[in-house]
């Protein structure tokens, strides 16, 4: 078994970064870590701890949350001062927006005028690095998002690299090595062994450039998810995510259980539609699916859909 290589850090270098508004910092963070810690994606309920991947390197950072829903701010520390600039432009990109036309969509939509009252600013978190946001998705397939998470740490722990700032720990996937993985190592961490070859695959596929975030985000929706599902082990779930979580399309991922049963429950249409009709009943949402699609999601989990208050 493969240990995950220590970065060490380097003299660190901490500035605000202001967001636009509104937005609930902490709201938006808490699914980091209410399905469990993976060690990637790390929030405690006051620091934010990631990395941000800048060429072939991952630079640790760690950020407080300041200031309020109408104007946030995170107070971010780097690792290596060098990146800083480029960790600030990655944060502001951290958080989806509300496009001008959500506006008319709380107008006209009574589910979403209610859930955005009830949770005003929650907005989805990005997963700007390919090869975590694809470790994320194989993860879940068919397992609960808690024993995802912990699946997810001990992959980041054997075949990630290590890095501290300022008392914090946080791992980052290493292509490289994940490719060069056999299945056997990665069952042991108590994946399936077609889980373990999916991972092994999709690591060859960035570890060799076969696959970039780069090309990606200048194709149409389509052919991304045409490039996306050549992969093994990759369908048309896993790349709608990839579109909506890494490259911040407005994508509705209508084939999601939780999706479908969030839409049902929100409109009535049935417990759980179909993923043909979880499409026709959001096609309205247009540019705003990913702001609809996040507050659906967390009123699934706090129990709330259906609710008239």
């Amino acid at each position: 078994m493969k240990a995950g290589a220590a970065i060490a850090m380097a003299a660190s270098s901490s500035f605000d970064v202001e967001l636009p508004g509104p937005l609930d910092l902490p709201a938006s963070l808490e699914r980091f870590r209410s399905a469990g810690d993976d060690g990637v994606d790390r929030w405690d309920g006051t620091h934010l701890v990631r990395t941000e991947r800048i060429g072939d390197r991952a630079v640790a950072y760690v950020a407080t949350v300041a200031g309020t829903v109408d104007q946030p701010t995170l107070r971010v520390t780097v690792a290596d001062p060098f990146n800083a600039r480029a960790v600030e432009h990655a944060v502001r990109s951290t958080f989806t927006r509300a496009p001008t036309a959500f506006a008319e969509l709380v107008l006209t939509d009574p589910v979403i005028a209610r859930l955005d009252a009830r949770y005003r600013g929650l907005r989805q978190v990005q997963h700007p690095d390919l090869l975590a946001a694809f470790a994320r998705c194989v993860s879940a397939q068919q397992v609960n998002l808690r024993w995802a998470a912990i699946t997810r740490r001990r992959l980041a722990e054997t075949f990630g690299d290590r890095h501290s700032i300022n008392g914090h720990e946080v791992y980052s996937l290493n292509a490289s090595r994940l490719a060069g993985a056999t299945v056997a190592e990665i069952r042991a961490l108590q994946f399936t062994t077609r889980k373990a070859e999916y991972i092994i695959g999709i690591a060859e596929a960035i570890a060799n450039q076969r696959v970039r975030l780069a090309d990606l985000i200048v194709l149409p929706d389509d052919e991304v998810i045409a490039r996306l599902t050549a992969l093994r082990g990759i369908g048309v779930w896993t790349a709608e995510w990839i579109l909506a979580r890494t490259l911040g399309r407005p994508r509705v991922v209508a084939g999601d259980l939780g999706v479908r049963k969030a839409v049902g429950q929100a409109y009535g249409s049935s417990a759980t539609p179909s993923e043909a009709d979880v499409r026709r009943i959001t096609a309205h949402w247009g540019a705003s699916a990913s702001v609809a699609q996040t507050l659906l999601l967390h009123a699934l989990h706090e129990n709330v859909l259906g609710m008239n208050d």
